[in-house]
């Protein structure tokens, strides 16, 4: 069974308990991306984190006759967040929106997403989001289906292909917004700043929050606002939005690089996939006609040798023979057509594996040292987060947890 029917499976068992949702956009027509109905204070505004994407490529198996690229599909889960991120920054209801490495980053609003299916001519994302509290905003699959008009020079300038689906999950998330009022949008808030806090400092934290039977945070009580660990925390925490925001340089960057050269390999993709589709369709027919004209042609060769009337009898044979040679000659080309659409996979194959980008080392100055990070965006952001769980315990040191931390009650 192949990826596809293992996805349409999945789909169809999801439509049927109800547990996901599916939507299917024509994304020749790009809907407008909402405003907020309403101004909120700006201490309301939710930060929103989106990770990048999974590829979709943990069950890669080259034999399968999914078209799945890893190369590109590594390319594609660090590009398109990126298109959901600006729509996002459109509507204008939300605070920082950033691409994160990983889900391990905290934000008010955490957005995940998988490529189900990618190439020009079809979009398939499984997207979540997921609120700091551990509620549930979003659970849902958009498929986007492009046309070649998408791929025309002057709609490429305005447009992505797909930009379709990155405005409706915006669309849907900012639906999922209004629906909070304040006081929600502040419990949101305050959970990411404990839950932050939590990650660094496990037990002068503790107690702050309690989880429900569900899985969702409640605010059992509130640190002191002199709290001195607390305000440790929110210079560590703002170190970290510092480093998060020097990683959007590098998705910038990243997506200004591949913005040309990938668009043109969905372009070619979309000409190749409507090919391939018409190359194999009658490679199959001409293989089907041509073993039946084999079979036929054996048969009456066969039947040949029971004829009694001579004329018949070669009659028969010929004809026999006719089939024969045009049926494997059908069977020839058919094979032929097969090998020139392995032709179109090897080229979409060789453009893919120009897609891979590396980020260079950042070094980092601070008061006391230098400190160079490497490797990829997942390894420097993973020795990031050591660093700052040592700055912690070098400003904490000897600090004694106060009296009246552990004993601030105050609640919503």
């Amino acid at each position: 069974m192949t990826r596809r029917w293992q996805a349409l499976g999945w789909l169809a068992v999801c439509a049927l308990l109800g547990g996901c949702v599916s939507q299917s956009i024509n994304s020749t027509s790009v809907p407008a991306v909402m405003t907020p109905s309403r101004q909120v204070p700006e201490a309301q505004l939710l930060d929103v984190g989106v990770v990048v994407f999974n590829p979709g490529i943990e069950d890669y198996d080259e034999s399968d006759d999914e078209r799945v690229y890893p190369e590109v599909r590594r390319a594609e889960s660090r590009y398109m967040p990126g298109l959901l991120v600006e729509a996002l920054q459109q509507s204008g209801a939300w605070g920082a929106v950033r691409i994160v490495p990983d889900d391990q980053q905290l934000s008010d609003l955490k957005i995940s997403g998988s490529i189900l299916h990618s190439d020009g001519e079809q979009l398939s994302l499984a997207i979540t989001a997921i609120d700091s509290r551990g509620i549930v905003w979003l659970d849902k699959t958009y498929t986007g289906n492009a046309s070649r008009y998408a791929y025309d020079t002057r709609t490429r300038a305005s447009f992505d292909p797909f930009q379709a689906v990155y405005h409706t999950i915006a669309n849907d998330l900012l639906q999922q917004l209004e629906r909070l009022g304040g006081e929600d949008r502040k419990t949101v808030r305050l959970v990411t700043e404990l839950l932050f806090a939590r990650s660094f400092s496990p037990d002068a934290f503790d107690g702050y929050l309690q989880q429900n039977r569900k899985g969702a945070w409640l605010v059992m009580r509130l640190p002191a606002e002199n709290d001195p660990m607390l305000a440790r925390v929110r210079q560590i925490r703002e170190r970290d939005r510092l480093f998060i925001d020097t990683l959007q340089e590098y998705y910038s960057s990243f997506d200004a690089q591949m913005n040309g050269p990938y668009q043109e390999w969905r372009k070619l993709s979309y000409e190749e996939i409507i090919a391939l589709d018409e190359i194999r369709a009658e490679s199959r027919q001409r293989m089907i006609t041509g073993a039946l004209a084999v079979i036929a042609g054996i048969a009456s060769v066969n039947s040949a040798r029971n004829e009694d009337d001579d004329d018949e009898r070669a009659l028969k044979r010929d004809a026999g023979a006719v089939a024969i040679l045009g049926g494997g000659y059908l069977l020839k080309t058919g094979l032929e057509k097969r090998a020139e659409a392995q032709i179109h996979v090897q080229a979409l194959e060789e453009i893919g594996l120009s897609l891979e980008a590396e980020i260079t080392p950042q070094v980092i100055e601070l008061e006391d040292r230098t400190v160079t990070l490497s490797g990829n965006v997942d390894e420097q952001y993973a020795q990031w987060r050591e660093l700052l769980a040592d700055i912690y315990r070098a400003e904490i040191g000897d600090l004694a947890l106060p009296g009246d931390a552990a004993s601030a009650t105050d609640t919503l």
